[in-house]
């Protein structure tokens, strides 16, 4: 595995399907997204645990407040595009959910959780916040997959950046 990516660090752009909206194979490229604003990146283990549905609703309670400052929210999992895409409408979550099937960004990014109750190489819990030049100027990995990002402090990075 990767070590995990650290405030300074350049981000690595990716492409990945978004969750299922009917459009065939619906990308998005962290690049063509940082061209809008910042991009807070919330890596979660697994779609309708209970940690994740918190960690992915807090986001959603706060996304007005992200957008006004010109930024943007993507989930990330490894799981499938229709999982994300339930996950997503069940708790009415306004933003993409990305599925990193293959496990390379996770990868790329030091954020892999080798053993998840039974489960080989889901995303450990991890938010990122990247500048428009890709430069990660907040940086947090949970140490158990159970932990909650301090929120407080994401949007407080995404403030001095804006």
């Amino acid at each position: 595995m990767n070590s995990e990516l650290d405030v300074g660090d350049n981000a690595p752009d990716f492409t990945l399907l978004r969750d299922w909206t009917g459009e065939p194979e619906e990308t998005i490229t962290l690049n063509e997204k940082l061209k809008k604003g910042p991009v807070v990146l919330a890596f979660f283990p697994a779609a309708f645990s209970e940690p994740c549905t918190e960690e992915l609703c807090t986001f959603r309670d706060s996304l007005a407040e992200y957008n006004e400052l010109g930024a943007q929210v993507l989930g990330i999992s490894v799981d499938g595009v229709f999982a994300n895409a339930a996950f997503k409408d069940k708790n009415d979550i306004q933003f993409p959910i990305l599925s990193d099937w293959d496990k390379e960004v996770i990868e790329d990014y030091g954020v892999v959780l080798e053993d998840l109750v039974g489960m080989k190489r889901v995303a450990n819990r991890a938010v990122f916040v990247v500048k428009e030049d890709r430069e990660i100027v907040y940086s947090w990995v949970g140490e158990k997959p159970s932990n909650m990002p301090p929120f407080d402090e994401v949007k407080k990075a995404v403030e001095e950046i804006t």
